[in-house]
């Protein structure tokens, strides 16, 4: 696997943690009344539930690709499909200039370590933004017979990371980063840069041919 296609997959796969969803709710709602330790702990729920969809998805991919031909194309399809319109939707928020930001309340009750752990793999592992990633995007780095399992899981490894980096910095710097994260002028342009990758990806996997 190439250093140029490791840097690709960095970036898209930084552009999907950074951007807004369930996983940074659960941080904003869990730190205020639970502490660092359990913000961590839904963290490592996270990086937890990324080895199951890459697991999924490589296992899934190989399935897919050796058995059926037509639901291989029946999947690329629709996940390029998904792709554009997830890109359509970020260049049309960034074009309106949608600057507003969904108003996160902390979490009633505190959370023990071990609940918080199970609320960030859940979260993470019923995340449609993640699960669509490693359908769509993830098999664009996967050649079958020449991309080896270990290759595909490192991959896997790197996506988890940052999203240990990013959520973990939010942890840290919770109040900081919230201002910073929700700014109108931080959402416009990272929903314009996400608009014109996913779109991009979008286009170059409906055109995706697996070499057999």
């Amino acid at each position: 696997m190439a250093w140029s296609e490791v840097m690709t997959f960095v970036f898209v796969a930084s552009l999907l943690v950074m951007s807004p969803g369930p996983n940074g709710v659960l941080i904003a709602k869990t730190v205020p009344t639970s502490g660092r330790s359990a913000g961590f702990a839904n963290v490592a729920g996270f990086v937890t539930a990324f080895y199951l969809h890459g697991a999924l998805s490589v296992l899934g991919i190989s399935i897919i690709l050796v058995q059926s031909a037509t639901a291989f194309a029946l999947v690329k399809y629709l996940g390029a499909a998904y792709l554009c319109w997830i890109g359509v939707k970020a260049l049309y928020a960034a074009y309106k200039g949608i600057e507003t930001a969904e108003k996160i309340t902390p979490a009633k009750r505190k959370r023990t370590l071990v609940n918080a752990y199970v609320e960030g793999l859940l979260t993470n592992a019923l995340n449609p933004k993640v699960s669509m990633f490693y359908l769509a995007a993830f098999p664009q780095f996967i050649t079958l017979g020449e991309t080896t399992a270990t290759a595909s899981f490192l991959l896997v490894f790197v996506h988890s990371m940052i999203n240990a980096v990013w959520f973990g910095a939010m942890v840290f710097l919770f109040s900081r980063l919230t201002k910073v994260a929700s700014s109108g002028n931080f959402q416009r342009w990272l929903k314009g840069v996400t608009g014109v990758v996913f779109v991009g990806f979008g286009l170059k996997l409906a055109s995706y041919k697996p070499n057999l």
